[in-house]
Order: C-alpha cells, then sequence, then structure tokens
C-alpha cells in the first residue's frame, strides 16, 4: 500500500522521540524483562485487589503513551473504560480525561467525564480527541473493527489511537477459561460450567471472542485515514503483537 504522505517523516519523528525518552533521566519507562515480570506479578491481584492491578496497569500505560504523544492538555478518551481504573493516572499527567462504557459503573455528579454508549458508535464528534485510547477491550466486542474505526472517526488531525487487546492465541486469551481455548472457545466454556456449575464472567460468543494478532496487523496496514506508527507486543519484552497506535492523517 503507497505510504500516506508525511509516513517517513513521522516515522523519523517518532525514532527520536523515543531515543530522547531513553536517554532521558525522567524516563523510567522501557519494554524489558523485569517490568515484563512486575506486571505479571501484579495481575495475581487483579480479583482480590483489582485497584492495585489496574494502577500498576494506569501507571504503565501513561509511561508507555508518552512515548506516542504528549499528554499534558491532550483531550483523551478511554474506550470501555470501566470504573475509572485509569482515570487518576491520565489526569495526574496532564490529560483531559474522558471515557465511555456500555455500563454505568455507579455514575453520581462526579462523573460528568464519564459516558455510557457503545464502542461501536462512539457518543463523540468526529474530530473531537486528541487520543482514543483502549485497552483490553477489543476482545469483548462482537465487532471489534468496528470500534477500531470509531476510534479513528473521533481523532483530530494527527491524533492517536492507542488499541491493545488480550490476543486469542495468547496464553490468557480465554481468560478465566484457559488455557483450554486453545482446544475451541466454545469448548473451554462448557468445560468450566461442568467444573464450577456457573458460566464464565467472560463466556464465548457472547461477552468475549477470538480476535488474533493478524486481525490486527491486518486491520492496521490497510488503513487509509491514518498512519500506523507501531505495532507491539504490550505486555511482553519481545514477541507477537498484542497493541496498535494509529496516528490520524487528517484526510
Amino acid at each position: 500500500m503507497p505510504r500516506p504522505p508525511g509516513a517517513v517523516s513521522a516515522r523519523r519523528a517518532l525514532r527520536g522521540r523515543r531515543a530522547a525518552l531513553r536517554s532521558s533521566p525522567d524516563s523510567t519507562w522501557a519494554p524489558t524483562l523485569r517490568r515484563s515480570i512486575r506486571l505479571l506479578r501484579e495481575f495475581r491481584h487483579e480479583s482480590a485487589d483489582p485497584d492495585r492491578f489496574y494502577g500498576a496497569l494506569a501507571e504503565d500505560s501513561v509511561q508507555m503513551l508518552r512515548q506516542y504523544h504528549s499528554l499534558e492538555g491532550a483531550t483523551l478518551l478511554d474506550v470501555g473504560g470501566g470504573p475509572d481504573y485509569f482515570r487518576d493516572g491520565f489526569v495526574d499527567a496532564g490529560a483531559n480525561y474522558y471515557s465511555v462504557d456500555v455500563e454505568a459503573h455507579e455514575l453520581d455528579e462526579s462523573s460528568n467525564h464519564r459516558v455510557v454508549g457503545s464502542g461501536m458508535q462512539l457518543p463523540f464528534r468526529s474530530g473531537s480527541v486528541d487520543i482514543a485510547y483502549s485497552s483490553n477491550v477489543l476482545e469483548h466486542v462482537c465487532a471489534p473493527w468496528v470500534m477500531a474505526e470509531e476510534m479513528l472517526r473521533v481523532l483530530k488531525p494527527g491524533g492517536l489511537a492507542f488499541i491493545s487487546y488480550t490476543v486469542w492465541y495468547g496464553p490468557w486469551g480465554g481468560h478465566e477459561t484457559a488455557p483450554w481455548h486453545y482446544l475451541g472457545g466454545m469448548r473451554a466454556r462448557r468445560r468450566y460450567r461442568r467444573k464450577l456449575g456457573v458460566e464464565p464472567k467472560n463466556r464465548f460468543g457472547e461477552s468475549l471472542f477470538g480476535v488474533t494478532v493478524r486481525d490486527g496487523a491486518r486491520w492496521a496496514r490497510r488503513q487509509q485515514v491514518a498512519e500506523v506508527v507501531d505495532l507491539t507486543a504490550r505486555y511482553n519484552p519481545a514477541g507477537p503483537s498484542s497493541s496498535c497506535a494509529s496516528r490520524s492523517s487528517g484526510r
């Protein structure tokens, strides 16, 4: 596919920004093995102490996103943001934070930054946000690439879409039914119900879908309204891609 105008210069600028971050004494983020192990250890607390796990993940997300776009003063939309696990991290980094989710999550007067809606039909104007961010949501959407297209739609020219999801053929692809999902999503779901007497929280075919690395790479590479600036593993120091950053070209 022909490169969109400015693609080479944008990639050079990104490489320069990464080099500056690595050489900066204030930059603590790097995709090292130590970082991966730390996040894996924190994952053990997801059920018992979700604030601890998602707090660590939010801190890591802030540092990772800074590689691609300044957060200071940026309007950031968290698609599938849930009960505000990421809000404090992004607000502390200087972003104007908004989130959209299909569930209300105890909305009150202080929740004016939260909107109830579908990621597949975002209730935001086209060209209204600087950053569209989504973490571990795409695999729960029946039409994941419709949601991804919506995230591009709401971006301002030069804005950034960051999409991270749990890949189906990874060790946690079946969520609580893993590793039996390797034998088939419905089979893993039936086994869970038979063993525990209840349906899994993430029900394959209803609230969990098999989204692969190939799906994401194919969607990203066919884009004409945005330039792909990175396809990379989200949590691993190296390995298959599981996150994608795209910059709107404004065309």
